[in-house]
């Protein structure tokens, strides 16, 4: 089983997206995220994902989305955070992503399919956002 962590930074009325270096999605857009380490918490890996794909410094304030699908008789269990910018920088790691860029929800959610990594893993979480559904951060529970 994989788990995925990962956050939604938004301002200005704008999302912001990453685009990817993997060869399977290359130049596609995606949400800030990736595997939790061994021996993370929730919280933890996802702040630390967010940090590395985008440079920002963020703080958690709910959850957007917990999703599961199952991929070549693996499970995959994704965890989205909605996040404060508590600090911005130009620094990323620049090795796993080629850009960032800030977009209008209405574009992600309505003309990007093309362009997008994975439909339902980066509209969805938007979509959440925009329409307010968020839950509660204190859910997850930190052991």
């Amino acid at each position: 089983m994989h788990v995925i962590v990962g956050g939604v930074l938004e301002k200005n009325g704008k999302v912001l997206l990453v685009q990817e270096t993997k060869k399977k999605c290359y130049k596609k857009w995606n949400i800030p995220a990736g595997h939790l380490d061994c021996n993370e918490t929730l919280i933890q890996g996802a702040i630390r994902e967010i940090k590395e794909e985008t440079g920002y410094d963020v703080e958690l304030t709910g959850i957007l989305n917990i999703a599961n699908r199952v991929i070549e008789d693996d499970i995959m269990v994704t965890i989205i955070f909605a996040t404060k910018i508590v600090k911005e920088t130009s620094d990323y790691m620049t090795d796993e992503i080629l850009d960032r860029k800030w977009y209008n929800y209405d574009d992600i959610l309505n003309k990007m399919d093309e362009e997008l990594r994975d439909l339902n893993f980066v509209k969805q979480p938007v979509a959440n956002l925009k329409n307010n559904k968020i839950a509660p951060i204190d859910i997850v529970n930190q052991l």
